[in-house]
C-alpha cells in the first residue's frame, strides 16, 4: 500500500500519515457560519476535504468525517437584526442552501454535521474544565482563556504571543489579564440569544464551538483537522489551546489533533475577494452559470496549499478538459467493471500530499489509452480504471451523453447534420476559406450548437 504523506502545518513539513487507529481514521474540518451564501473561496476547503476523505476511504477500512455548522455567532445575530428575521429562520435557510451548493460541487455530505446550538451543555462542561485547570478565568460575566497559561501557544502559527497580538485585531478591555486572552463565554442581553450558565445568561465564543464539537464526535486526539489558511490564527490556534489546556496538556498540542492541513486562499483576477471591491462570487450564483463539476475541477486544478487565482480562463480550461474526457468515454461502448480499482499512479499522486496535477495527468493518459484501444478486453480495463480514478477526484460522474448534450441533438435528429457541417468547416479551414468557416460556425450557433477547436480536433455540444 502506498504511504500517504500530508503537509502538517503543526510541524511545517510533509509527514507520513500514521493514524491513531489504522482501522478508524477521524477527521474534522471547520464548516460554514450560516448567515449568508457561501462564496467560491468558502468552497475550497470543503472540496479539498472531500478529496482527502475520498482518498482516506480508499485506503482505510473506516473513516469518520465531521464538519460543523456554526448556527450561533455575532455575524448571525447582526444579520438577524439587519433583516428583522428570526435567527433560526436565517440559519435553517442558509444551512440548506450551503448543503445544496456543496452537493452541486459534488461534495459528499460529512458523516456527521453537528450544529453548534446542539452542544451548548458540552461547551459549558469544557469551560468548567478549563477553569479547574487554571487556564481560564471569569471576569464581568465573561469567561476568558488565559493565553499566558498555555506554554505551546503559537505552535501552529509559528509566532509568539506578542507577534500574534501585534498582527491581529485584539479587543482591549479592562477585565482581560492579557491583551491576547480570548472569549470562551460572553453575556447576552435580553434581546440576544443565550443560555443559562454558571456565569450567567450568555452564549459561547466561536473557538469554543469547534473544540467541543470535534471532541464530542471524534474523541481526542483525532487524526486530521482541516480548514483554510486564514483560520490558522486565531481560530485553530485557540482551538488547540482550549482543548489541550482543559486536560492539562500545555506542552503537547498533538493531544488535540495530530495533523493539520490548510488550503491556500482564492483571489479573483489577482485581487482579494471582498465586499468593498464588489468581486465576491457566490457558489449559489456560479452553479446557475456553470456545471458544478467544472467549478470543482477548477478548485482542484491548483495544488491545495497554493493560492488559486480564479478567473474565466481557468473555468474555460476545465470545461474543455471535461468535454474531452466525456467525449472519449462516450465514444467507448464497453461496460465498466466496478471491481477494478483506481490507477495506482493516481493513488500515488494523491498520497503525495494530494498532488492533483499529477493525478489529472494520469487521468488524461488513461483517456488517451482508451481512445486508441481497439481491444474490448483492454478497453474495459482502461475505462473502468479511468472512471474509478476520476471518482477519487469527484469528476466524470455523469452520463457522458448527458454532459455532451447528445440527448438534445438526437431529439432534433440533427446529430449527423452537425457532424457534417463541422467536417465542412474543417475542410474550409484547411483550404484557408475562412469566410466559409465563419459562416458554418454561425449556422451551427443558430442551431444552438457550441463548438470548440482543440489540439485533438473540433468538439461540439448542444447549448444547455
Amino acid at each position: 500500500m502506498t504511504q500517504l504523506k500530508i503537509f502538517n502545518t503543526l510541524t511545517n513539513k510533509k509527514e507520513d500519515f500514521i493514524p491513531s487507529d489504522p482501522n478508524h481514521v477521524r477527521m474534522y474540518t471547520c464548516g460554514p457560519t450560516v448567515y449568508n451564501y457561501a462564496h467560491i473561496g468558502n468552497a475550497r476547503p470543503a472540496v479539498v476535504s472531500d478529496l482527502l476523505v475520498r482518498l482516506l476511504k480508499q485506503i482505510y477500512p473506516k473513516v469518520t468525517y465531521v464538519s460543523n455548522i456554526t448556527d450561533i455567532d455575532d455575524k448571525i445575530i447582526n444579520a438577524a437584526n439587519e433583516t428583522n428575521q428570526p435567527i433560526k429562520e436565517i440559519t435553517k435557510k442558509f444551512e440548506a442552501i450551503y448543503n445544496e451548493d456543496m452537493s452541486a460541487l459534488l461534495v459528499n455530505r460529512p458523516d456527521i454535521q453537528p450544529r453548534a446550538t446542539d452542544y451548548i451543555s458540552d461547551m459549558i462542561k469544557l469551560v468548567k474544565k478549563m477553569i479547574e485547570q487554571g487556564c481560564a478565568y471569569e471576569a464581568e460575566g465573561h469567561v476568558l482563556y488565559d493565553v499566558s497559561s498555555y506554554p505551546s501557544y503559537g505552535a501552529l502559527s509559528g509566532r509568539d504571543i506578542e507577534d500574534q497580538i501585534a498582527g491581529s485585531r485584539v479587543e482591549v478591555v479592562s477585565f482581560k489579564k492579557n491583551p491576547g486572552d480570548f472569549v470562551l463565554w460572553k453575556p447576552s442581553t435580553e434581546d440576544q440569544p443565550g443560555w443559562n450558565s454558571p456565569w450567567g445568561f450568555g452564549r459561547p465564543g466561536w473557538h469554543l464551538e469547534c473544540s467541543t464539537m470535534s471532541e464530542e464526535n471524534l474523541g481526542l486526539p483525532f487524526d486530521i483537522h482541516g480548514g483554510g489558511i486564514d483560520l490558522i490564527f486565531p481560530h485553530h490556534e485557540n482551538e488547540i489551546a482550549q482543548s489541550c489546556g482543559a486536560y492539562g496538556q500545555g506542552n503537547n498540542p498533538q493531544f488535540f489533533a495530530k495533523y493539520w492541513i490548510h488550503n491556500g486562499l482564492l483571489d479573483f483576477d489577482g485581487e482579494k475577494m471582498s465586499k468593498s471591491l464588489g468581486n465576491i462570487l457566490y457558489v449559489h450564483d456560479l452553479v446557475k452559470e456553470y456545471p458544478g463539476e467544472v467549478l470543482r475541477l477548477a478548485l482542484l486544478s491548483t495544488h491545495y496549499r497554493q493560492p488559486l487565482n480564479w478567473n474565466s480562463e481557468i473555468i474555460g480550461q476545465c470545461y474543455s478538459v471535461l468535454d474531452r474526457l466525456y467525449r472519449v468515454l462516450n465514444a467507448s461502448d464497453v461496460e465498466i467493471n466496478n471491481n477494478i480499482n483506481p490507477s495506482s499512479k493516481v493513488i500515488e499522486a494523491l498520497c503525495d500530499d494530494l498532488n492533483t496535477s499529477v493525478a489529472l495527468a494520469e487521468i488524461n493518459n488513461l483517456s488517451s489509452q482508451l481512445s486508441k484501444s481497439d481491444n474490448d478486453e483492454d478497453s474495459i480495463t482502461i475505462k473502468s480504471k479511468l472512471i474509478a480514478s476520476a471518482n477519487l477526484l469527484g469528476i466524470l460522474q455523469q452520463n457522458p451523453s448527458d454532459w455532451l448534450g447528445y440527448g438534445k441533438a438526437n431529439e432534433l435528429d440533427n446529430k449527423e447534420l452537425v457532424e457534417e457541417l463541422i467536417q465542412k468547416r474543417n475542410d474550409a479551414r484547411k483550404n484557408k476559406d475562412f469566410n466559409l468557416a465563419d459562416q458554418i460556425r454561425s449556422e451551427l450557433n443558430d442551431m444552438n450548437i457550441e463548438i470548440e477547436d482543440t489540439p485533438d480536433g473540433t468538439i461540439w455540444k448542444s447549448k444547455k
